[in-house]
């Protein structure tokens, strides 16, 4: 679980880049909700937070391509990119923007309940 920014530094329909444990994360504000997935492209080296965020189809569009990726499920739902990229969990507490890795929150609960 990482600490990344205030909400209220989000501009809204904005993409910015933060390192979450080492790893490159988009983190995206669209209206009053967050959301956080890998920030390099699927297809190409890319930082996605570069692109620009579709606010009505809640997609985040690659600058060098196009491809754009869901902000929900990492899908890409255009062309060249194929696959997904990885999504995480985002939320907002006390006006802070908290991001979570799935597989790392799942490990941490499996070691937990060991």
């Amino acid at each position: 679980m990482s600490d990344v920014c205030a909400f209220d530094d989000l501009d809204d329909g904005s993409a910015n880049r933060f390192e979450v444990e080492g790893v490159p994360v988009s983190v995206v504000r669209v209206s009053d909700d967050v959301y956080a997935l890998g920030d390099i492209c699927s297809h190409a080296n890319v930082s996605l937070s570069e692109g620009d965020v579709w606010c009505d189809e809640l997609e985040l569009e690659c600058p060098k391509h196009a491809s754009a990726f869901s902000l929900v499920t990492g899908e890409p739902s255009t062309l060249p990119a194929t696959q997904p990229v990885k999504v995480f969990g985002a939320t907002v507490v006390d006006g802070r923007v908290i991001v979570v890795d799935p597989a790392a929150a799942s490990s941490e609960a499996i070691e937990g309940a060991n």
